[in-house]
């Protein structure tokens, strides 16, 4: 049984979703299938928090809690980028560089 540091980083929690995609069989989808997987995961994700604010939902619905969702991204977001073999600590703090050098405005 696979165990998470107390305390991980976004590199173990990429090391994780490795190993526990090849304990349970799911190492053989490419990356488009994370992809198509990640989108109902975002949708569940949106259900979650039409329900928590309160808006109309189908009750026959299937979807969990905010947190869940937001879980079940997360792993598809790792899975993606050990696709790709991409370290998503470093394309953050990548991406936060360029993002500090914009000018934000309010129209």
């Amino acid at each position: 049984m696979l165990k998470l540091k107390s305390n991980p980083t976004l590199s173990d929690f990429q090391k994780y979703v490795e190993e526990l995609e090849l304990e349970r069989g799911f190492d053989d989808q490419s990356a488009r299938d994370k992809c198509l997987l990640l989108g109902e995961e975002v949708g569940e994700l949106f259900k979650a928090v039409r329900k928590s604010e309160g808006l109309k939902i189908d009750a026959t619905s299937a979807f969990g809690s905010i947190s869940g969702e937001l879980a079940d991204i997360l792993i598809y977001i790792c899975a993606i980028a050990n696709r790709f073999g991409l370290d998503l600590e470093k394309s953050f703090r990548d991406k936060e560089e360029i993002n500090k050098k914009r000018k934000w405005i309010k129209h």
